[in-house]
């Protein structure tokens, strides 16, 4: 009997994104379910059970997003990951990505807290990442998110020996109002320069 097959949980699925997750024209497959409680957390429909847009499997997707192939094509562009946490379904992810034409780019957007099987399950199919590491301080990190941040760094270190990945990855750094301090962003981008990476979105969160 062929296997079942694989589906999951979205917020959402938005199409026609520029110069915002990846190159050329994206599409944003947003996951429910992350293992953060972030306090200013922009998505907090991922981490509630009625937070559901609709469950998928492949096929389905595929279908709601085949239609933007030419502007893909046209422009480098292709699909961003990202949710709640998109490295918990990677092996919905990696299915996913067999079954899409030669020429699309995959963006992964993640905050690395997962357990690294994810992370190798899906790097070989994964174009960039854009990773929010909230901040390297395991302190701050762990006020803001409720978790600590030992699974970011040591897949952080996994990263940054892959080359391919390393020179196509970009690290947001955050300053969060009464969490970090320009000072904190400033040690965290150098802790991670001395790791290796160079690309970083350096901004900060607007309360509303």
């Amino acid at each position: 009997m062929p296997n079942a097959p694989i589906s999951a949980p979205l917020i959402c699925i938005d199409r026609h994104r520029l110069t915002i997750d990846g190159e050329g024209v994206t599409t944003l497959v947003a996951f429910h379910g992350c293992p953060l409680h972030c306090k200013y957390c922009l998505n907090p429909q991922c981490l509630t059970p009625d937070g559901v847009w609709e469950e998928m499997d492949t096929e389905l997707l595929m279908m709601n997003v085949e239609m933007d192939n030419l502007y893909f094509l046209a422009t480098g562009g292709g699909i961003c990951f990202g949710g709640g946490e998109p490295l918990l379904r990677s092996s919905f992810i990696k299915e996913f990505c067999k079954q899409c034409p030669e020429g699309w780019n995959f963006t992964m957007e993640t905050s690395l807290n997962v357990p690294r099987l994810h992370l190798e399950e899906i790097a070989p199919y994964i174009d960039s990442f854009i990773i929010d590491i909230k901040d390297m301080n395991p302190a701050i990190y762990l006020s803001y998110t409720g978790k600590d941040n030992q699974q970011v760094i040591a897949n952080l270190d996994w990263l940054s020996i892959h080359a391919k990945h390393k020179e196509r990855t970009i690290i947001r750094l955050p300053l969060i109002p009464s969490f970090s301090t320009e000072e904190d962003r400033r040690h965290s981008r150098e802790v991670l320069e001395q790791m290796g990476f160079e690309h970083f979105d350096e901004f900060e969160y607007v309360l509303r």
